[in-house]
């Protein structure tokens, strides 16, 4: 397994990175443990989870992914050989995460509570990795409003400073190493390195969608990542199972995550399936596994510092892992980039 430097911390992390926000629901603690065996076993050093996981998010699983890790890592032990990761909640009206159902924002006190709930839940002292989930300010999130930013909404978000101050007491105090950020901006990053340049903390990463029917990070962000190494840690290569091809026409396989919840609009948008058919034709063609194919495109990016894989059963995770065998060649990449010319960003 490949490593590549987080930010410009000197830690290095696993190209693939464990994702765990079906721990907890779609996974039980026995499977979910089976799955970080298997990754360790793999070379993986890289876990990623959240304080609202699993998903969906509901007051009854709010932190069990946590929890389950926690277990594993009481029972295995190793805890300085691992990194991770794991997120507080932006802004967010479900009155379960924070105490007497308080809107959950980014600010110093509710920072606190939530760190300190994780840590309690992970059996750890410090988290390597303490990303914000997503902005505190209102944005378009999870493909919501597509790509567009056409006007400023009226808001009262927690100044940047603010947070990052906090963050900082916490780096200090031992508690987190490093911070990064989720489902974020080109402004966003900017603004978040500019006001660590007063000796507040740099983030080192930035967790994004990236995936090969949603490409608009290297839009804006993908030269910042690269320029100012604030790495992608991509999530949802597989476009939360699409790519894989199972939910084509509508498909609907007992047990998937979108028959279970029906949560997946951002990649049910016209031209999606008509692009999951091109990148599953040249798959064929070249005698490659689809599923493969996407996972090995996102690892392969230059901007990427590691790339986010969930799975359900160790049958599919094994499927994912298999990717590091595919190169993806220049004549490779040219036949990917000419089906993204056709079919563009159909799910950003």
């Amino acid at each position: 397994m490949h490593k590549r430097e987080l930010g410009r911390t000197g830690i290095m992390v696993s190209e693939l990175c464990l994702g765990t926000m079906t721990f907890g629901q779609q996974n039980t603690q026995a499977e979910g443990h089976a799955q970080l065996d298997l990754a360790l076993d793999r070379g993986i050093n890289f876990i990623d989870t959240a304080e609202l996981y699993a998903i969906p998010p509901r007051a009854e699983t709010y932190g069990a992914t946590e929890t389950i890790i926690g277990h594993w890592l009481k029972a295995r032990g190793g805890r300085d050989r691992l990194v991770i990761a794991s997120k507080v909640v932006g802004r967010s009206s479900s009155p379960w995460y924070r105490p007497g159902g308080e809107q959950a924002r980014l600010a110093p006190r509710q920072i606190r509570y939530a760190l300190e709930g994780s840590l309690r839940r992970l059996g750890t002292d410090y988290i390597d990795l303490y990303q914000l989930h997503w902005p505190d300010r209102v944005i378009g999130l999870f493909g919501e409003g597509g790509t567009t930013f056409t006007t400023l909404p009226q808001e009262d978000a927690i100044p940047i400073e603010e947070t990052l101050g906090v963050l900082g007491d916490l780096v200090n105090e031992g508690k987190i190493r490093h911070v990064g950020l989720s489902n974020e901006t080109a402004w966003g990053v900017s603004s978040f390195l500019a006001a660590s340049k007063t000796g507040l903390p740099r983030v080192a990463s930035i967790q994004n969608a990236y995936n090969l029917l949603n490409r608009t990070f290297e839009i804006g962000l993908a030269e910042m990542a690269l320029r100012e190494h604030v790495g992608l840690l991509a999530y949802s290569p597989l476009a939360q199972g699409y790519l894989t091809g199972k939910y084509l026409n509508g498909a609907r396989p007992a047990g998937a995550r979108t028959t279970l919840f029906n949560r997946a609009q951002r990649y049910e948008k016209p031209g999606v399936d008509e692009a999951i058919c091109a990148y599953h034709a040249l798959a064929r063609s070249e005698g490659l596994d689809p599923t493969q194919l996407a996972i090995a495109f996102v690892t392969s990016r230059p901007f990427v510092t590691s790339n986010i894989i969930g799975a359900t059963s160790l049958e599919q995770l094994e499927v994912i892992l298999g990717s590091q065998e595919l190169a993806v060649t220049p004549e490779l990449e040219a036949k990917i980039n000419a089906i993204h010319q056709v079919h563009s960003n159909p799910a950003p």
